[in-house]
């Protein structure tokens, strides 16, 4: 995993600050594997109860994740329990890596 120990905690922390308790965050995509150089930091974030606009609390996150970490893209899919499944779904839970 291509994060430091500091950018994980920080990661899980805004994310449960921002959701709150039982948020779950998964790392997938490239920064899973460290072998490779680059790329944006991709994240899988579920919750347990209904978040009216998603996107907007997706993008949000991720402004507050861009001042805590520095400058990085950072892509955030935010799933609660009214999401549609989504193949990207799947896969981000079958290869993420838990923060």
């Amino acid at each position: 995993m291509r994060l430091s120990p500091n950018q994980a905690r920080t990661i899980r922390e805004t994310a449960e600050a921002t959701f709150g308790p039982g948020t779950r965050v998964l790392l997938f995509g490239s920064r899973i594997d460290d072998h490779l150089r680059g790329g944006d930091i991709d994240l899988l974030v579920e919750v347990d109860h209904r978040v009216s606009n998603r996107a907007a609390a997706a993008a949000r996150l991720a402004a507050e994740l861009q001042i805590a970490l520095g400058d990085q893209r950072i892509d955030i899919i935010l799933v609660d329990p009214n999401s549609i499944p989504r193949p990207i779904h799947t896969a981000a839970r079958q290869t993420g890596v838990p923060l």
